[in-house]
């Protein structure tokens, strides 16, 4: 299957404190749970951190390539740029951040299976049941060099935008290709929903 790229440089500024990646989500850190997530889905996983990051620590044991990106200091366009040309050859490579908790192994196999068909596009990628722009990603191999632009806090949308005519949406049930976890309220909105209380 392909090689898929986890995004987990970021500081997570936004939760004043905690880092949301080590947050327990039935017992299991966010970051090794959609490690295993992606695993079971058949992916052939590297994960982006910065470097010395003790994230790291949270896939030990797991199947894993974790790339420490110096470039994630600039923010998102750096991270996507390094870790884009770090990944194997193949003739498509996938992207998912971290932080979409709803994300499971079917969700990111059926994008998969989408892109594993020859039907003329370039960009497969998740979305809501309504349709918005989620993950994963999957973007065919001639893509790659375009990543190679990326600076700053450019995110991979700069680089998807003019494909929008070869992009295929595969569409999963409400939004979990859509709702990361950015802020302690996000986090309480989150938990709330799924009946576990504030």
């Amino acid at each position: 299957m392909f090689p898929l790229l986890i995004l987990a440089a970021g500081a997570a500024a936004r939760m004043r404190g905690p880092d949301k990646l080590a947050l327990k989500i039935d017992g299991v850190p966010l970051l090794r749970r959609q490690a295993m997530a992606a695993i079971a889905a058949g992916a052939r996983v590297h994960v982006a951190l910065r470097p010395g990051d003790p994230r790291g620590a949270l896939l030990d044991g797991l199947a894993v390539t974790r790339l420490e990106i110096a470039a994630s200091a600039e923010g998102m366009g750096g991270t996507l740029r390094e870790g884009v040309a770090r990944l194997p050859a193949a003739r498509r490579f996938a992207l998912m951040p971290a932080d979409l908790p709803d994300l499971d192994a079917a969700a990111i196999a059926r994008v998969f299976d989408a892109a594993a068909r020859e039907d003329g596009a370039l960009v497969w990628r998740g979305a809501s049941s309504s349709g918005r722009f989620g993950h994963p990603v999957v973007c065919d191999a001639h893509l790659a060099p375009r990543f190679a632009m990326l600076r700053g806090a450019q995110g991979g949308a700069a680089v998807l935008a003019p494909y929008k005519a070869q992009t295929r949406l595969v569409r999963l049930p409400g939004s979990i290709a859509t709702r990361d976890l950015d802020t302690p309220e996000d986090w309480a909105d989150w938990r709330e929903a799924r009946g576990e209380g504030g």
